[in-house]
């Protein structure tokens, strides 16, 4: 094979037949059995043996034991909702699955004398392993012999610059090599390599917090403590309305007692608000997939609109990873043009095969009009010898490399040069020096590729630093100059030189018009808590390794902070998993983006403030939304607690709040979810939805256990009688249903816009579904006629005035409790 002949001659046979076959046997090859830690039975068994689903399934079962199916409609929102959350799930433990740091290819490796080809699963300890320019490095190793071995080691310890390996040096698993090859012997593989490492502490399943499934499960399980008794009182009170056990077992009217008690545990379970969540969840992720951003995990949705701290990592998100050229600082020694010099520096990166800085300095040079000239010999650049040269027609030779080699090369003294690139270094930027010896000065024949001299001429004088530094993406600077409006503060967290990426920083004005304040991990404490108390006055890190980022996101944790981290490399998992919120880059290493909770996917920086917009919509949206489902549970709870101690009839039937429930919570919520709304994220959720839904709940549940009360005496219906406890029923449905109208407005208010038309056309559709007969039939309603209809009025009146005082009465409550304790949050 011509890959196997251009390898260089070794001595070292390498490891032989028996003793592969050995160490495949005693499992110590380069195998890492994956394995995520949730099971397909898991993740079923998560999302269907919930709170909310038990109750809402016992519930369904006891109405449909009765015969009354057209109650039980209620439960088909526990198929959607586990529907919802299984398919997610089973997205997320098939992307673990996935998970893989390295990438499947074939290696070389010397075996008994001999150059073979074998998988990476095929490469065993203590094996020779070729390592060559193009391939990642696929197990620990300690370098045998090299010839120019560099290494990318920026997916590993994030920085940016290539490493040269020498003889005895150690290499780590997902590092790339760019140049050279080198003979290296395995020292670890499988789950014992440095990525397998990081890797497996990455794959840990980590579910996203969220604050809204918090409140709804914290709702949940109050409700949980209050539903049970709450249901067995509910039944024996509406059996004994009916006459006692032996009345009802004997006639059947144990069905009804059933159904009614069940209406009461219904409308105390906010169903739909657990499956609009989903639903709101899932919509916004498909809407940031338009914008090539994959959300993995719905929840991390809502995360974006809480975080107020964002660590980024430079490479691969500030910059782009390439360098461009900037400019060529003349030195004031010089007699020569700048023109001449570019002309000159052009020429010299204008090679066969350029470098990324000569693509950069040739890119940069051709857009201000230059082009090839007219070049009679070339010694092309080598990282061997660290420069290059070309010379015209006229004798002239010019010079390009590393300053500290070309300015040793040259006669005189020339330290303020160096100390000028050590300070175009320091701010980040890529040096190199340009240098011109002309022909009566020459003292040597000018240099040739493969000739015999392949030296520097002493007498060439440095005319010009040439600047490059790391391409900086175009939206960076606007996009941080967001987030700082939005108050959210960002951190650039790197691998890098401190001094590099602090000037960078500046560049993007990563801190407005301050300074930003640069740091060296190295001097980091290793205490948590002093550690946030030094990140407060911190913008940027350098020097960081792997354990440090997840260190600094945990401090950041320390001082209540909610963190969302940026990267595309290995060394960027550990703290990607440990964040709130989890965001890679398109181009970053998979182990980066499978546990990333967000992945931008042709990674644009740009994307992040639509990212953050749509969580703050998400958040703000729902906090109306569960408003108005938990105005529900609180008049439920009520009602359920009244009928309970006066002993009477439930006033409704659950198809009477599935109607009701259908016109003034789900579907308008669903609506107004979708809305646009850029509010920030203000802590304290659920107080504020529990302080909403206090007064509108209260006041249904008044209104409705008045009329329960009150009704049959003044309209003289024996509630005994199924015909006169109908009506009853069908007139407190229609004053749950105009009370919930009420309870819609105020959620969607402004009503000035398409919210007050929202309201109108909802209230609309429950008076025309009265008049369906199809529609009153089945959710047996009816409009009222004759007295009935004047005591409905009358009813409708004194509910009014009932949920005007109450919200007077909250407003006027909570204004006391402000006065003397002015620093509670509203």
């Amino acid at each position: 094979m011509s890959e196997r002949s251009s390898l260089p001659t070794v001595t070292q046979s390498g490891l032989s037949e028996s003793e592969v076959n050995q160490r495949l046997s005693d499992g110590r090859a380069n195998i890492v059995r994956d394995a995520t830690s949730r099971s397909v039975a898991d993740i079923v068994r998560a999302n269907v043996f919930t709170l909310f689903n038990g109750i809402i399934v016992t519930a369904m079962i006891l109405v449909l034991i009765t015969g009354s199916w057209k109650d039980a409609v209620f439960g088909f929102v526990i198929i959607i909702n586990t529907g919802i959350g299984i398919v997610t799930e089973l997205k997320a433990k098939r992307t673990l699955d996935r998970l893989s740091i390295l990438v499947a290819s074939d290696y070389t490796v010397r075996r008994n004398g001999t150059n073979i080809e074998v998988p990476s699963n095929g490469i065993v300890l203590d094996d020779l392993l070729w390592i060559r320019a193009g391939e990642q490095v696929p197990a620990d190793a300690h370098i045998i012999e090299s010839w120019g071995l560099e290494l990318d080691e920026s997916m590993l310890t994030g920085e940016s610059r290539t490493v040269r390996k020498q003889t005895d040096d150690n290499v780590y698993s997902g590092s790339t090599a760019v140049a050279g090859m080198a003979l290296v012997r395995v020292s670890a593989v499988g789950a014992h390599s440095y990525a397998a490492t990081l890797t497996a502490q990455a794959k840990v399943y980590k579910k996203t917090v969220s604050d809204l499934n918090k409140g709804i499960n914290t709702i949940l399980k109050f409700m949980t403590f209050l539903v049970v008794p709450l249901c067995v009182l509910l039944i024996i009170s509406q059996i004994n309305t009916v006459g006692g056990w032996n009345i009802a077992l004997s006639t059947g009217a144990w069905r009804q007692a059933v159904v009614s008690a069940v209406a009461g545990v219904v409308g105390m379970i906010p169903e739909g608000l657990v499956l609009l969540t989903s639903l709101n969840f899932a919509v916004a992720a498909m809407r940031l997939a338009r914008h090539n951003t994959l959300v993995q995990e719905l929840e991390s949705v809502e995360t974006l609109a809480r975080v107020d701290c964002l660590n980024l990592d430079k490479t691969g998100t500030i910059t782009d990873g390439g360098i461009a050229f900037d400019h060529i600082a003349m030195l004031p020694s010089t007699s020569c043009s700048e023109h001449v010099a570019q002309q000159a520096l052009y020429d010299l990166a204008n090679e066969e095969q350029p470098n990324g800085t000569g693509q950069a300095v040739l890119a940069g040079l051709r857009d201000q009009g230059f082009s090839e000239g007219q070049v009679v010999t070339r010694v092309p650049f080598s990282s061997a010898r660290k420069w290059s040269a070309v010379t015209y027609g006229d004798g002239t030779t010019w010079y390009m490399g590393a300053p500290e080699v070309l300015l040793r090369a040259l006669d005189g003294d020339y330290a303020n040069v160096l100390a000028q690139v050590n300070v175009l270094a320091e701010n980040g930027n890529r040096v190199l020096l340009v240098a011109q010896v002309t022909p009566e000065d020459a003292t040597v024949s000018a240099p040739s590729a493969g000739g015999a001299e392949e030296v520097v001429d002493p007498q060439a004088k440095p005319v010009g630093l040439v600047v490059c530094a790391e391409r900086i993406r175009a939206d960076a600077q606007g996009t941080l100059a967001w987030f700082r409006e939005q108050g959210v503060r960002c951190r650039i967290i790197s691998g890098d030189n401190p001094v590099t990426v602090g000037a960078i920083a500046a560049k993007v004005r990563l801190t407005g018009e301050r300074q930003p304040i640069a740091m060296d991990a190295r001097t980091l404490p290793e205490d948590i808590d002093e550690l946030a108390r030094t990140l407060e006055n911190v913008d940027v890190i350098g020097r960081v390794l792997p354990d440090q980022k997840k260190a600094i996101v945990q401090a950041l944790h320390a001082g209540h902070h909610v963190v969302a981290m940026t990267g595309d490399g290995v060394n960027d998992a550990l703290a990607i998993k440990e964040a709130d919120l989890g965001i890679a880059m398109g181009n970053a290493a998979p182990a980066t983006k499978a546990v990333a909770q967000v992945v931008l996917v042709d990674s644009k920086f740009a994307h992040l403030p639509d990212v953050v917009a749509r969580g703050r919509q998400v958040m703000a949206n729902m906090e109306r939304v569960a408003s108005l489902f938990l105005v529900k549970t609180v008049y439920s709870a009520l009602i359920s607690l009244g009928v309970v101690l006066t002993a009477i009839p439930f006033p409704y039937l659950p198809r009477h709040i599935t109607y009701v429930g259908a016109l003034t919570i789900g579907a308008p919520a669903f609506i107004l979810a979708l809305a646009p709304n850029t509010r920030r994220y203000i802590p304290g959720f659920l107080g504020r939805v529990v302080r909403f839904a206090l007064p509108g709940g209260t006041a249904i549940a008044l209104s409705v256990l008045l009329s329960a009360w009150l009704l049959p005496s003044i309209m003289h219906w024996n509630v005994a009688r199924e015909t006169d406890l109908a009506s009853l029923r069908a007139t407190c449905a229609i004053i749950v249903f105009t009370l919930g109208v009420l309870v819609l407005a105020r959620v969607a208010s402004p009503l000035n816009s398409w919210r007050g038309i929202l309201v109108a056309a909802f209230a609309a559709a429950g008076v025309i579904g009265l008049c369906i007969p199809f529609v009153a039939q089945f959710f047996a309603l009816h409009m009222p006629t004759g007295r009935v209809l004047i005591a409905t009025g009358v009813a409708l009146l004194i509910a009014a005035v009932i949920f005007v005082l109450c919200h007077v009465v909250m407003a006027l409550g909570a204004r006391i409790v402000s006065h003397y304790n002015p620093t509670r949050q509203s």
